[in-house]
Parts: structure tokens; sequence; C-alpha cells
């Protein structure tokens, strides 16, 4: 077991993460409609700054599908806020596109019940990010994306070492542009969303710049891998009344059949493709 890493961090001050917005200096004098209007409009950088970041976003995708198409997984880790969105977005993946629970996994410091329940010191035992990665069975053909918005969170920065000394790809998901993230990460894609509304909140634009990344990464790989045909999910399971209505829907578009015969094959297979195949559409 570690001991925690309790070595001050010399690098908080200057974080870009931690500056403080003039344009929110007296948002607690001002109304509610002035405030939420003042909190949209610094949500639309956020937009702009992954524009930014796109070329390396792409090159991160191609990378993951690279490792998924080779038997590889898809691993995040993070602590706080940016843990929870990577965790949210690995438990999505399964009933989304089809694929095994193992296959896109979210490690958050401080355990599963970081998840529900603050756990603040647990970002800042680097040791026990690269124990925590290395217990989750993370091997050479695997892609770790660590999730940090300043790009300085121990806990994510020993698990990224760690990554690379396993022999796996490296990632990193930040909102500092100049983070001992990039010293680490094969790629960062690093949107900078300037100061937050109340300073240093960064589950405001910095976790909102980090989902919308997450998105494009697994959405990206996941069609990259074979998992979408158009724009439908081709490997998506009837697991309720709604997923199930989803893929005889997508069955009558790809298959060209009438609903009642989708919903035979649907309920008969419990799969797109093998109804499909059924149709003698693919095969």
């Amino acid at each position: 077991m570690s001991t925690q890493n309790n070595a001050v961090r010399t690098d908080l001050q200057s974080l870009k993460t931690e500056g403080r917005n003039q344009n929110t200096l007296h948002i607690d004098k001002m109304s509610t409609i002035d405030m939420v209007t003042l909190m949209n409009n610094e949500n639309r950088v956020v937009e702009d700054a992954i524009a930014t970041q796109l070329p390396e976003i792409a090159k991160a995708i191609d990378i993951i599908a690279e490792r998924l198409n080779a038997g590889g997984h898809l691993i995040y880790i993070g602590a706080g806020t940016s843990g929870r969105l990577g965790v949210v977005d690995a438990s999505e993946c399964p009933p989304t596109f089809g694929v095994d629970y193992d296959l896109v996994r979210g490690i958050i410091a401080g355990g599963e019940g970081a998840m529900f329940r603050a756990v603040e010191g647990a970002e800042d035992d680097e040791a026990r990010g690269a124990e925590e990665l290395e217990a989750d069975g993370v091997t050479a053909g695997d892609v770790v994306v660590g999730l940090s918005a300043s790009g300085g969170a121990p806990y994510v920065l020993g698990a990224l070492k760690k990554a690379k000394a396993l022999g796996a790809i490296p990632l990193g998901i930040t909102c500092n542009p100049d983070s001992r993230m990039h010293t680490v990460c094969d790629v960062t894609m690093a949107p900078y969303v300037g100061p937050e509304v109340i300073t240093g909140s960064s589950r405001l634009k910095a976790g909102t710049a980090q989902k919308l990344i997450l998105n494009m990464l697994s959405t990206g790989a996941m069609i990259k891998t074979g998992r979408v045909v158009g724009n439908l999910m081709i490997n998506v399971r009837p697991t309720n009344i709604k997923l199930r209505d989803r893929c005889v829907r997508i069955l009558m578009e790809l298959g060209g059949c009438d609903r009642a015969t989708a919903e035979m094959l649907i309920d008969k297979y419990g799969d797109i493709r093998k109804s499909l195949d059924a149709l003698g559409q693919l095969g």
C-alpha cells in the first residue's frame, strides 16, 4: 500500500485554471438573469478552445482505434470532476456501442465511492495513481487517458507515468496549456477555457471542455472500429423498451423490412447484425 505523497506543489499559484475571472468579480451582486447570462457567455469560449485542439483530438482517436482494433483497451483515469467524467463516458460505451464492459474503463481517485462523495485528498497521491492503474490490469496493448483540469494532479501523473512504463500509450486531457501532463503524454489535448466564473471551480468550463472531448474520443474510436454504420448504433442491444424500439427502427432502416419483421428478428436474435444477416443484408 502507498503512503500519501504530501509534497507541497509549487505550481498552484501559477495555474491558469486557478486564475481570477475579471468578468465575474461582482457576480454575487448581479440579478439572477444577469448572472446566468454571464455564465452562458463564459461557456461560449469552450467551443472555440476545443477547436484549437482538434488535430490533437484526431490523433488521439486514431491511436485509440488502432489499439482497440488490435485487442487493446481504453482506460480513463482522473480525480474529482475529471475522474467522474471519465467514469461516466466509460460506463456509457456498453449500452451505446454494445461493447464489453472492460473494453472502456474508468478509474477515479478515491475509488467508486468518490463518484458520489468527494474524496478531496485522493488526487495528491502519485504512488496510489500508479498502483491503482497497474491493479486495473493495464497492459502494453492499452491506451490510458489521464484527466486533470490543471494537468498536475499527482494521482493522474503517477498513473500516466506507470502507463508509459507498462508500454501502454499515455494521453492527456487538461485545460492548462503549460501543464506537467505535457511532458508525460504522447498526445495532450489542452483547450484553454480561461478562468472560471467562480475562481478555481473547474467543474464549470473546464469540466464542460473535458466532457466534450471525451464524447469525441469514445464516439470517434467506436466509429473507426466499425461499431457505427452511417450514423446508426449498429451494436446497440435491446436491453429495455427504448433500446428495443431503437434496434427495430435501425433494422428497418438498414434492412429495408417492415416493423413486424424487424420486431420478430430483434426478439429472436437480440442483435442487429445477426438480424441483418438473417435478412441477407450482411455476410
